[in-house]
């Protein structure tokens, strides 16, 4: 089944019995972005919503759990933290082919060019702020008092994830890498002490939050890989941004950030440990490498999802490519780290 082939017969009539105040003629149109859990915005009489489904074909074990991101998303609302109010859930695959939930729609719009060009100096360097801040507030709250106590597994978080990413690899490998090779060696020998269990997004980044016209952070989005586990794996992938190039993407490495008014790597990892009082990891070449270790095994799935015929992402062919040079860079940050 193709993402053409939603009844919007069917899902009007459980959109009517399930979300309060919802009411007809509705328009479905499915956002460009979101390889993952392909997501749609809905147009309705009684206002807009988005919705979030788990992909049609079959899955990789653990992955795509939107009834996870609705939990979450159910638990965090409640606490004024910035995310879109979840609305309702549909376990039942029948209705549209695949479980999925809806949401209200964020107020304002996410920036995938990390120099942020429609903001003047000033503004860029607030909702840089915006952005460290929020993920502290995240990493402070509570998991136990916000009854997420069981959301993720006890025990070392980076030793999970690598095994975790190691087998999603695995599942959907479909080249010989050795630069993979070598991660999946270096990485469980050197894992570093855990520095509290906090809830993590795990893909923070500036094009996953958005912002309304004057810059201000009104949603954190994309919840699908949040667990419980190490807070500095959140802040590692973000400060990533300043360690990739500058390419219209989120990566800052060679723009001018004093005359951008965008913090400094420094000024970033000094206002992260101020307000999450988790004290940052001097050498942060170890988590650069996991996190694009990691980040080339999510690729590699899409990868194997376009020869499957079941990605969604427009652009999942072109990024399918990225997997070898994802590779190359986490081994260039393992030599870093002593490999």
């Amino acid at each position: 089944m193709s993402e053409r082939q939603i009844d919007e017969e069917a899902l009007g009539r459980w959109l009517e019995a399930n979300v309060e105040g919802f009411s007809g003629p509705f328009q479905l149109t499915k956002y460009p972005s979101g390889q993952s859990n392909p997501t749609y915005r809905i147009r309705s009489a009684s206002g807009d919503y988005v919705l979030r489904r788990k992909p049609f074909g079959e899955l990789l074990a653990s992955a795509h759990a939107v009834d996870r991101e609705f939990r979450l998303l159910s638990a965090l609302h409640p606490l004024d933290y910035p995310i879109p109010q979840p609305l309702a859930l549909c376990e039942d695959p029948e209705v549209i082919g695949a479980i999925f939930y809806v949401m209200e729609m964020a107020h304002g719009r996410p920036y995938a060019d990390g120099a942020l060009p429609e903001f003047d100096a000033a503004t860029r360097r607030r909702m840089y702020e915006q952005l460290v801040d929020t993920l502290a507030d995240l990493h402070t709250i509570d998991p136990e008092a916000a009854g997420l106590g069981d959301f993720g597994r006890p025990g070392n978080y980076f030793e999970r994830q690598v095994m975790r990413w190691t087998r999603q690899y695995r599942d959907s490998q479909t080249d010989y890498l050795p630069e993979m090779e070598r991660l999946i060696a270096f990485l469980p020998e050197t894992l570093p002490q855990q520095a509290r269990t906090s809830i993590v997004h795990g893909d923070y980044r500036i094009d996953n939050v958005v912002f309304d016209g004057d810059g201000t952070l009104t949603a954190v989005l994309d919840w699908e890989l949040a667990t419980l586990g190490d807070p500095l794996a959140d802040f590692s992938y973000l400060a990533m941004q300043w360690m990739m190039p500058a390419d219209g993407g989120a990566g800052l490495a060679g723009l001018d950030l004093l005359a951008l008014g965008i913090p400094t790597l420094e000024e970033i990892v000094g206002r992260y440990t101020e307000r999450a009082r988790v004290p940052v990891a001097q050498e942060l070449d170890w988590y650069f490498a996991y996190n694009l270790f990691r980040l080339a095994g999510i690729v590699q799935g899409i990868k194997k999802r376009v020869l499957d015929g079941t990605a969604s992402h427009a652009r999942a062919a072109e990024m399918a490519k990225r997997v070898p040079t994802l590779a190359q860079a986490a081994w260039s940050f393992a030599v870093k780290a002593g490999a």
